[in-house]
């Protein structure tokens, strides 16, 4: 009961003019228009708009909340006793203004900057007292109108429900009149659009879009192949507004877990994401009060229970099948790929950090932190290659059956590709992680998203994350180019991309996720060269996005081997590029800020199950093999 009086003490949402409703989008499987989700409230009436009325009636599938987890039934159930009584995601208005269906907060007003700086470059612009200005000045002038201009488009495109701010709608584009679902809130695309808004000390948004994606979140546990596992967070949500009677209309958030995204893909990275701002939000803003409410700490445990389940996978890392992250098409990334690995140890991390240690938890955290060690070491020793690592694939005896062979996963010699013996840097100093590994499997394409991501969670060694970084300033062309950054290197050609791709006309070679540049990765390259005290590599990076970005409308992403042309299908106006650019520009200012938002080794963690690297597999376990892996 405590319990429950400090939830309703910390709501934020106003329970006079909401009530919790949650509607799924149309399926074949059902005969009504929106289908609701089974909602975690037992004594709620989720309800139905009828495909001949307006009326709602209650939904055949609703059901109490319910868990095989014993660890968490008891904290759930008072949560929602809880929400039942005080939560709230529903409002009812007198008249509601609609864009596409989605209801937009009215932008801020932003003024121009009308001092002496504008003032000097009126009057060289008219050809007055030009040797009063030197270039710098007016690159110092332009740089803040495009800041001025992204921040301006980035408030433009804030989604509100409640009338209060809960996320950011994909893109924003004024002459688009097909938006498909870019006019939906993804949870993926909204993290650099938080962290952006926390480092402006705008936290507000960031707080109600954790708490109403929380209440999207999938509780119940069915059997029903076509619904969404216990746990999984949604892609995206949309705020819909329905017609109630006389002129009243009423908000509803519908969520969308990839029944109606192209290939019908649950999303992996979402729940992870979602973790990853959670902490974010605490270590920025000092409010721990938030993760440490009773319906966020069971979010984090079916997250976390969601994504450590036993399977038939042997591996430590977690298996997901391909379209089920940022590279949401099919590009041949199913099974083990290093973005999912990347996050997915982040987001163990960011849990073990965040979860009140109780009776309830405590075997959970014990889980989470052997299973840290276990990636670790896996992601360290069999994802790593350079040049001598190539040479020793290449070497490879096959068919080896042991505890102590060599090449454990069987990897076929000819499968190193004359490109990457050419591309891999002679100096022993640059490297990266693999792209995937698995039986017989090893993708040697550098994925940008899955190596930075290890460097700004220490996946890899400090050794290791400075031989990325070595390994992107060698072959900045390639992976840099004309518009940070590539999304992977090399794009996949000829016959490889019809097999692989299925022949995607989105994924032709150096275009979309095959080879295409993504303006977005932009802040978390920022973050990693922070972390790592190359804050000039970062530099170099968003000054030569930021001579384009404006000029260009602000484009998803870019085409051609050295991102010179914008993609011939990128959307304009793309909300994740915008928030990405001014988090890098954030960063760069403020770097103390960084230290909030990545992590560092941590020595205990490793000290539980670390083994020494050799060619022999697991030897032993020690304080002097985990130091040893700081030096690696």
């Amino acid at each position: 009961m405590m319990n429950a009086i400090a939830f309703l003490g910390n709501s934020t949402m106003r329970p006079s003019k909401c009530i919790l409703r949650a509607f799924t989008r149309l399926s074949p499987y059902r005969d009504t228009p929106f289908q609701s989700h089974p909602s975690r409230f037992p004594s709620f009436i989720n309800r139905n708009i009828n495909a001949n009325s307006n009326k709602f009636s209650k939904p055949r599938n609703a059901a109490p909340f319910c868990t095989d987890r014993p660890s968490s039934v008891t904290t759930a159930q008072v949560v929602s006793e809880a929400r039942t009584t005080s939560a709230s995601t529903t409002c009812t208005h007198d008249q509601i203004i609609a864009k596409n269906g989605l209801n937009v907060k009215k932008p801020l007003t932003v003024e121009g900057l009308k001092g002496d700086d504008e003032k000097a470059e009126e009057k060289v612009i008219n050809g007055d007292d030009k040797s009063s200005i030197d270039r710098d000045d007016l690159e110092g002038v332009k740089r803040n109108e495009i800041e001025e201009e992204a921040w301006r488009l980035l408030r433009e495109s804030v989604v509100t429900y409640c009338e209060s701010p809960v996320g950011t709608m994909a893109a924003n584009d004024p002459t688009d009149t097909t938006p498909l679902n870019y006019d939906q809130v993804f949870i993926r695309d909204f993290v650099p659009s938080g962290l952006a808004f926390l480092m402006k000390g705008e936290s507000e948004i960031v707080r109600n879009f954790l708490l109403h994606t929380l209440q999207l979140q999938s509780w119940e546990k069915t059997v029903d192949c076509y619904s969404p596992g216990q746990g999984l967070m949604p892609a995206s949500f949309k705020v819909r507004t329905l017609p109630l009677e006389e002129d009243k209309f009423e908000e509803v958030l519908d969520p969308d877990f990839g029944e109606s995204a192209i290939g019908r893909v649950a999303p992996v990275d979402s729940g992870l994401w979602w973790i990853i701002l959670l902490r974010a939000y605490g270590k920025i803003t000092g409010d721990y009060s938030l993760q440490e409410r009773i319906d966020v700490q069971t979010g984090i445990k079916m997250i976390a229970n969601l994504c450590l389940a036993d399977g038939f996978d042997m591996f430590p890392t977690l298996l997901v099948t391909d379209g089920s992250c940022m590279i949401d098409r099919r590009m041949g990334i199913h099974g083990h790929p290093l973005e999912i690995q990347a996050l997915f140890y982040s987001a163990l991390r960011s849990s073990g950090e965040m979860l009140t240690v109780n009776e309830t938890s405590k075997n959970l955290i014990k889980t989470i932190n052997n299973r840290l060690s276990a990636i670790s070491f896996h992601i360290r020793e069999n994802y790593w290659v350079d040049k001598n690592k190539i040479n020793e694939i290449y070497r490879y005896k096959t068919e080896e059956y042991s505890t102590n062979a060599t090449n454990k996963f069987n990897i076929y010699p000819e499968q190193v590709s004359p490109w990457l013996m050419d591309w891999i840097p002679e100096s022993s100093r640059c490297g990266f992680l693999v792209g995937n590994l698995q039986p017989a499997h090893m993708d040697f394409r550098f994925f940008t998203l899955g190596n930075l991501w290890s460097i700004i969670a220490s996946l890899g060694t400090p050794r290791q994350n400075q031989a990325i970084l070595n390994l992107i300033e060698e072959k900045w062309d390639d992976i840099i180019g004309h518009m940070p950054l590539k999304i992977c290197f090399p794009a996949l050609e000829s016959a490889e991309w019809h097999i692989i791709t299925g022949s995607d006309p989105k994924n032709t070679p150096w275009s979309y996720h095959n080879g295409g540049s993504w303006p977005t990765l932009l802040w978390q390259f920022t973050l990693a060269c922070i972390k790592m005290g190359r804050p000039e590599l970062a530099e170099k990076a968003v000054t030569l996005a930021e001579k384009r970005l404006q000029a260009d409308r602000w484009p998803e992403y870019y085409d051609t081997r050295d991102g010179k042309f914008i993609g011939k299908k990128s959307r304009l106006y793309q909300t994740w590029t915008i928030a990405g650019f001014l988090t890098s520009k954030q960063l760069l200012r403020n770097p103390e800020m960084a230290a909030s938002l990545f992590w560092e080794e941590d020595l205990e963690l490793l000290e539980s199950c670390v083994c020494v690297l050799t060619k022999s597999g697991r030897k032993k376990c020690s304080r002097a093999a985990a130091k040893s892996q700081i030096l690696i």
